[in-house]
């Protein structure tokens, strides 16, 4: 199956379970990979055939800004849900939010929570 990838999207949010991840907020990185068809597109160059990954993030970053979650799942799960409900022709979506800023006391690069969804798992019916 063909993917439709978005990787490395910046976006500054208040999530987190600590009060100071809440008020002063901290950047996020998100990777989103769609699963769906694109033999249509491929033959037509016709952007009427496939997902445009300008409204796919749209969709994603609206869900992941929409409220202010504790958990990065509950984050992840957010977007994969209005990417699916909003595209019927995604088959599967993967999304990986990076959390560079997480309070830990180590030395690393970022943390992460990676979920993959179908729309079976919404009650989506796929095109």
């Amino acid at each position: 199956m063909d993917k439709i990838i978005i990787q490395g999207v910046r976006l500054y949010a208040y999530h987190g379970v600590n009060p100071e991840e809440k008020a002063d907020g901290q950047m996020f990185f998100l990777d989103i990979t769609c699963v769906l068809p694109l033999r249509v597109p491929c033959a037509t160059d016709c952007v009427e055939d496939t997902v445009s990954y300008a409204k796919i993030l749209k969709a994603a970053r609206s869900a992941f800004l929409s409220q202010k979650f504790d958990l990065l799942e509950t984050a992840a799960e957010s977007v994969a849900r209005a990417v699916l409900t909003a595209f019927g022709s995604v088959r599967e979506i993967t999304v990986c939010v990076r959390k560079p800023e997480a309070p830990m006391q180590a030395d690393f690069e970022y943390a992460a929570v990676e979920i993959t969804r179908q729309p079976k798992d919404y009650g989506v019916a796929t095109e």
